[in-house]
């Protein structure tokens, strides 16, 4: 048997595998949370880095979908790269929405947010998604939805006075101190 005879089967699993990704993010864009789940196996997993949460099986991967698609109903995945390695796929997005419901218990603020993402998907012995493990800075979903301001400018710096006494007290105290 050649070479390519032998590779092709790992080029149709990875075909396979980045088809399953790609059905995941379409109905995670038509906010189709069985279609969400169907893609994942038995055994899994969704990981937020930005909050360190996982969310262990299907109970729990489906109680992290219904918080959020609850607290974005208008949530959009917008794919700009897929990298499929051998035992995952990795995609570059860019999600958004508008926040009009609770998320990690943040009230909703009716504010628009877009955010770059990386997600990274894992697979199990019979290609169903074993585990999803999203990467995002949690600053700028803050900053976008109106809880979080850089320290520059009059308004920053009076906001980090007023929501942080104790550090900039701290902070005073050393620079006097040195």
């Amino acid at each position: 048997m050649s070479e390519m005879a032998e590779a092709d089967p790992s080029t149709q699993r990875l075909r396979r595998r980045l088809e399953l990704v790609r059905a995941h993010v379409d109905c995670e864009n038509r906010h189709d949370l069985e279609g969400i789940l169907q893609t994942f196996g038995a055994a899994i997993a969704y990981e937020d880095q930005a909050w360190r949460t996982r969310h262990p099986g299907s109970e729990g991967v489906r109680l992290y979908y219904e918080e959020f698609l609850h607290a974005c109903a208008d949530l959009r995945v917008e794919v700009h790269a897929e990298h499929a390695c051998t035992e995952t796929i990795i995609l570059e997005v860019t999600i958004s929405g508008t926040h009009t419901g609770s998320w990690h218990g943040l009230p909703a603020t009716a504010r628009r947010f877009q955010i770059p993402l990386c997600g990274v998907y894992t697979f199990d012995s019979d290609d169903q998604l074993a585990g999803e493990r999203i990467y995002y800075d949690r600053a700028t979903v803050f900053a976008q939805l109106g809880v979080f301001r850089e320290p520059v400018g009059w308004f920053g710096r009076l906001a980090l006075v007023i929501n942080h006494p104790l550090i900039i007290g701290r902070s005073a105290v050393r620079m006097l101190w040195k």
